[in-house]
């Protein structure tokens, strides 16, 4: 893994992008107020940036489009933040910038993130208008007492309004994130979110196990005494009820932390990032991987303005991805697709190299010990490993061999 201090030596030591279709991640990093356990790249109270930061995102995808190619572009991400900030002719003006710059491919999935507190009718029926196909409401939990404690912003019967107008105005494709394992949740408020939200059979659930990030509000807490974490066997027991009430109802455990209902599609975009595919990254904060190079954009958006209105792609951090750490992400991705798995003919074609070569005594060993699947042709975790999908990881560390 080599770091790039330049953007001159970017164009260098860029190798050709390959022809698999990409991703197109699009950070809207403003928030109405941030969430306490939060440590993405977001700031509360700077709406008033909003329309000179979507200026500069639109002129930081045609300097992309210079330096990298037009495509193809199989998806289009709108994450944050809060993207349901923006008002539907905003989102309108991107969604036909990014087209008009680049070669989109296959009916792109277009992803747009909501907050349930944030949205409407007319807010939901113009970003379906302007080409959203695909919504995710962050409900996070319906339990009032949940909600207090993660800092959410909306009341118990907010995301479920949210969800009825998401099918009125037109939208077939949603998604609704959840958290579990918050200081104080029960087994019995888990089992009644999930409940819930399987009582309106939405197409896709993600469930995020709560982590206490350094540097977040949730951290400080925790170390003064303030919160007390759940116990981690706790944690396990309500992630084994939820693979359980999924599966009796139909849906499909294909990525650690998400489903998709029988017949109804699985996350295109986010399926990119776990096969170790390529995107763009574009927004203050975002990340890239395109071509062997991973880009890392100026987090704070007014420098992000700044460096894209003076005319420079407004990359903070740059490293150019050796075959043998390529490999290790293809593993460390590869094995959260619980259904799929990683498949040893794409890892031949991709990285020149045997999985049973390259990992033969750990493949051994994590059979033995019930953590895997391995047919000599395609591994998965096992259910129990699922559990402990971590510890399986780090076997997958460091490969033997000769890498191409």
């Amino acid at each position: 893994m080599t770091v790039i201090e330049s953007t001159a030596q970017l164009q260098l030591a860029a190798p050709q992008p390959r022809e698999a279709p990409w991703g197109l991640y699009v950070h809207i990093p403003f928030c109405r107020r941030v969430c306490p356990y939060c440590d993405f790249n977001v700031y509360a109270r700077q709406e008033p940036l909003i329309p000179r930061y979507l200026a500069a995102v639109r002129r930081e995808l045609a300097l992309l489009a210079d330096r990298w190619g037009r495509g193809p572009v199989r998806t289009i991400y709108l994450g944050g933040g809060t993207p349901s900030l923006l008002t539907p002719h905003q989102v309108a003006e991107l969604l036909d910038a990014i087209a008009a710059i680049f070669v989109l491919v296959d009916q792109p999935e277009v992803t747009l993130e909501a907050n349930p507190e944030t949205v409407d009718t007319e807010k939901l029926a113009g970003y379906r208008a302007a080409g959203v196909n695909r919504l995710s409401l962050g409900v996070q939990t319906l339990v009032p007492q949940g909600l207090k404690v993660l800092g959410r912003a909306h009341h118990p019967e907010t995301p479920v309004a949210a969800y009825r107008t998401a099918r009125a105005t037109g939208f077939r494709n949603v998604n609704l994130d959840l958290i579990y394992g918050w200081p104080g949740q029960t087994r019995d408020q888990w089992e009644q979110d999930l409940a819930t939200v399987l009582s309106w059979q939405p197409e896709h659930l993600s469930l995020y196990a709560l982590t206490i990030e350094p540097g977040t509000p949730y951290e400080r807490a925790v170390r003064r005494g303030i919160l007390r974490p759940l116990d981690d066997d706790v944690v396990a027991e309500l992630a084994e009820l939820a693979m359980e009430q999924l599966e009796k109802h139909g849906y499909l455990h294909y990525e650690l932390s998400n489903w998709a209902r029988a017949g109804c599609s699985r996350s295109i975009h986010n399926t990119i990032y776990w096969r170790n595919g390529f995107y763009l990254g574009v927004g203050a904060g975002a990340h890239g991987y395109l071509g062997g190079i991973r880009t890392v954009n100026e987090r704070l958006p007014a420098r992000y303005i700044a460096r894209v209105e003076a005319g420079d792609l407004p990359i903070a951090d740059m490293e150019s991805i050796d075959p043998r750490t390529e490999l290790v992400e293809t593993m460390m991705l590869g094995l959260r697709l619980v259904a799929d798995g990683i498949s040893a003919a794409a890892v031949r074609a991709r990285h020149g190299v045997e999985l049973s070569e390259a990992y033969g005594p750990e493949l051994d060993e994590l059979v033995q010990y019930g953590l895997i699947e391995w047919d000599g042709e395609r591994l998965r975790l096992s259910r129990r490993g699922i559990l402990l999908a971590n510890e399986v990881a780090v076997r997958f560390l460091e490969p033997h061999g000769t890498l191409k």
